[in-house]
């Protein structure tokens, strides 16, 4: 099944999804079901330790958004299994987003800065080599805008060629978070 991309979206729809991936439940449902593959409300209350009603009615917008889909053919009566959908997602040029998408999608940013510094001093503690699982990467160079373009659609075919989804990972494969950002230094 082909990802579905917000580039299809509309800024009503980017906003939806924004503020929805903001909410820290839903973030731990999500990656709940990207680590697990699949879970119903019973399940993800147990181990997110919240209720089934509230697991269940978050769910169900993530649905809405077409983040997570119900597994029919096991789901049965009031007992519904779900499952992530293949997603991909580019915050599109601030100049053109409308304020109420631009300030979601700045407040989730907030959000997701904190979690990538603890994974950034997660991986520094956890160095352990070149040839280990945890490595870190830092470095500073001199490139056009084009260049920088160029690296980045570089560096996206490098995680396709070189990652797979879960359900298509080989033998021994461990989730990885793995960050990129490319910013020009500030003028001195």
């Amino acid at each position: 099944m082909a990802p579905r991309r917000s580039d299809d979206m509309t800024s009503a729809e980017r906003t939806a999804l924004y503020r929805t991936l903001a909410h820290p439940l839903r973030g731990r449902i999500l990656d709940y079901l990207g680590k697990h593959g699949e879970a119903n409300s019973a399940t993800l209350a147990e181990v997110l330790d919240e209720s089934t009603g509230s697991t269940s009615y978050h769910l169900r917008k993530l649905a809405e958004l077409g983040l997570i889909t119900e597994i029919a053919e096991k789901s049965t009566g009031r007992e519904r299994w779900w499952k992530s959908l293949p997603f991909e997602h580019t915050t599109p040029d601030p100049a053109t987003m409308a304020p109420a998408e631009y300030a979601a999608a700045e407040h989730l940013g907030r959000l997701k800065s904190g979690r990538d510094i603890e994974l950034y001093l997660r991986a520094v503690r956890e160095w352990a080599g070149p040839d280990g699982w945890a490595q870190v990467q830092r470095t500073g160079t001199y490139m056009t805008k084009d260049q920088v373009v160029a690296f980045v659609a570089e560096y996206k075919a490098l995680l396709a060629r070189h990652g797979a989804a879960r359900e298509d990972a080989p033998e021994g494969a461990q989730p990885m978070s793995v960050r990129l950002f490319a910013v020009p230094e500030a003028p001195a």
